[in-house]
């Protein structure tokens, strides 16, 4: 069975389950505004479900004054006032929703599938969980949920949630990569290289694993080890994936490999503000002549389009970086690669671009 439809038929009746067993909702009263817009959206949803449209409208209010980015509790919203009757009220929400969505950026195409999921995906975990009260059987709920808490950043709950799927069935190579990159993204890198190399036992050249034990490697700054996992998984990596291939190589600090990469990545994504800054950069590296830089429209990355461009200064740029990742973009192409090295997470292609650089 697909597992969309697997879903579905795990899920029929659960509305019945529910009514005769109304849930607790952890976090309504958490003091941390992104617990309780959850905890909020989660009962809104469930009050949907049982018909109380109007108080479910009122859960979703909350959980956008809360959270103004939640774009499912604003998708849901809409729907509710459909419900009631209000198409255009509901159309703002609908078309807000869009545009978060669209604005999210996501993993690195040369990382675990797992990375590439947008948005908070509360609504996804709660079907899961629905999912596994009416199905004590099979890994594959557990594993989902977990894909879901990895993607929203909850890797201690994620990889509790792989064990148990582990434990219905041993030994599984995907689940033991799950494992790793949850494992990962605790800090725990020493057994995530133990849990990607269980994995790789049994599939050796499986492109994203030898991703997720790179990353950890690079980690515990054995970026030697890192590099040669980089090159198996480049080697591994088929040509109609340029998008991930220029990762890679961009990773190895590999500019000569890295751009006709990003050229075809450029073809076939050119809306993707990132590639053509990733192609400024390997060109810059490699001493080569560019055209004229073109600055996009609105917010990040434009600074960087700028910098290249002369039209911004490092104070300027650095200014417009206003999170973690983006100051960690805006110092690598500063080429200010020791300070990149100190503050990014390892699971960054700067990270590994930097220490590429450092070491030669």
């Amino acid at each position: 069975m697909a597992k969309q439809g697997f879903l579905k038929s795990a899920l029929a009746g659960v509305g019945l389950l529910r009514k005769a067993n109304a849930p607790d909702f952890p976090g309504i009263d958490d003091p941390d505004p992104e617990r309780q817009g959850q905890a909020l959206f989660r009962r809104g949803r469930y009050r949907m479900r049982a018909g109380g449209i109007e108080a479910a409208v009122k859960d979703f209010d909350r959980a956008i004054e809360l959270l103004p980015d939640y774009a499912e509790a604003r998708a849901s919203r809409a729907e509710c006032l459909d419900m009631l009757g209000h198409a255009e009220a509901a159309r703002p929400d609908y078309a807000e929703a869009r545009r978060l969505w669209a604005a999210e950026r996501t993993g690195a195409p040369d990382r675990s599938y797992i990375w590439r999921q947008q948005g908070r995906l509360t609504f996804e975990i709660e079907s899961y969980e629905l999912a596994l009260e009416r199905i004590k059987t099979g890994s594959y709920p557990h594993s989902a949920v977990g894909n879901a808490l990895m993607a929203h950043g909850r890797p201690a709950e994620a990889l509790k949630a792989y064990e148990r799927a582990l434990k219905i069935k041993d030994k599984d190579p995907a689940l033991l990569a799950l494992k790793g990159e949850a494992l990962s993204a605790m800090g725990r890198y020493r057994s995530a290289v133990d849990a990607f190399s269980a994995s790789l036992k049994a599939v050796p050249r499986a492109p994203e694993v030898l991703s997720g034990r790179a990353v950890a490697y690079a980690a515990l700054g054995r970026i030697d080890k890192a590099n040669v996992d980089w090159r198996r998984q480049l080697a591994a990596l088929p040509e109609h994936q340029p998008a991930a291939r220029a990762c890679v190589a961009l990773r190895l600090g590999a500019w000569a490999e890295a751009l006709p990469e990003l050229e075809r990545a450029i073809g076939k994504s050119p809306d993707d503000p990132y590639w053509r800054l990733y192609r400024l950069t390997a060109l810059k590296r490699l001493d080569r002549p560019f055209d004229p830089v073109e600055v996009p429209p609105g917010g990040w990355p434009a600074p960087l389009f700028a910098l290249h461009a002369g039209k911004a200064t490092a104070e300027t740029v650095l200014a417009a970086a206003t999170t973690e990742g983006r100051r960690v973009e805006a110092l690598f192409q500063l080429e200010r690669f020791k300070e990149v090295v100190e503050i990014a997470p390892p699971s960054m292609i700067e990270y590994a671009a930097a220490r590429n650089q450092l070491g030669r």
